[in-house]
């Protein structure tokens, strides 16, 4: 009697301390769940990459309305791999387009091209506001050339890694929700070029400057919104004011519209705007509409 005794008194002792420990790690997760801190996705790497491109061609034989022949190719990828750990976030993404048209004789000329790659490293305190390091390298493939009605026709102003924009920051990144984030830091941008030194030179120097670094605030915003069942709305909003020219503000913006008509056809509508006073006094606008073909690599 007294050996059935022990054992239940053992049993009961080791069943309160099970439910004790897991009462505890049911505690923690929901604590985390409260602070924001992502308790459904594993710890290690998570890898994603998507590959499309784009095809447009017109050609006619006879037409008595008038045109052109016109072909048309844009080729783009993206890539992502994000890592979670007890208390970090450290995402890398990229991107990468490239385009050529002909229309009639005219030689094939270059519609699109960019090379983007960004690394941020998030500490998560389990608050919607989070210390964050980031760097930012943006640049291109392929020769690029402005083009005019008078000889010459052409004349080449850029080409790969010339120039190139790098730049590296530090502060808060603020998450009010899951599809929203926007960063406010402390940040060096530098201009790398070589042959074409008009992007980094300083016009108020005699000398001709090829690298140009400025220590400013940087501000990102990153919004994400899937409107419809198809379709996903995003957005991103980069600011950089230099402290020595605080007048002077650096504005990018990028915003896209994709639709997914099957699962591998997509229709695209991206808008970019730049505003850099050092490059241009006007702001830059790119608009561009694709339909195309994509394809999910990982």
């Amino acid at each position: 009697m007294k050996r059935w005794l022990v054992v239940l008194v053992v049993s009961a002792v080791s069943l309160g301390i099970a439910q004790e420990k897991e009462t505890d790690r049911e505690k923690r997760f929901q604590q985390e769940a409260a602070k924001g801190i992502d308790t459904t996705k594993p710890m290690g790497w998570h890898l994603g990459s998507i590959a499309g491109a784009n095809l447009s061609q017109v050609s006619f034989k006879d037409w008595t309305g008038g045109g052109e022949n016109t072909l048309a190719y844009a080729l783009w990828g993206t890539a992502g791999a994000v890592k979670y750990g007890d208390r970090t976030r450290w995402s890398n993404s990229l991107k990468l387009t490239f385009g050529q048209a002909r229309v009639g004789a005219q030689e094939v000329k270059k519609t699109d091209d960019e090379i983007t790659f960004e690394s941020l490293l998030i500490y998560l305190l389990g608050t919607t506001i989070n210390p964050y390091a980031s760097a930012t390298l943006r640049t291109q493939f392929a020769p690029g050339y402005a083009y005019f009605d008078t000889a010459p026709n052409k004349v080449q102003i850029s080409q790969f890694f010339d120039p190139a924009y790098l730049t590296q920051s530090a502060g808060v990144a603020y998450t009010p929700f899951a599809n929203l984030t926007t960063r406010l830091g402390v940040g060096v941008r530098e201009v790398l070029t070589s042959d074409y030194p008009r992007y980094a030179d300083d016009p108020s120097t005699s000398e001709i400057e090829k690298t140009r670094v400025q220590g400013g605030l940087e501000s990102v915003t990153d919004f994400k919104w899937p409107f419809a069942e198809n379709m996903v709305f995003t957005a991103r909003l980069e600011m950089f004011s230099p402290f020595n020219q605080m007048d002077r503000l650096i504005v990018r913006s990028d915003n896209n519209v994709a639709m997914k008509v099957n699962q591998y056809v997509t229709v695209n509508f991206n808008v970019q705007l730049i505003n850099d006073a050092n490059v241009t006094p006007r702001t830059q606008a790119k608009e561009a509409l694709a339909l195309g073909l994509s394809y999910t690599l990982l």
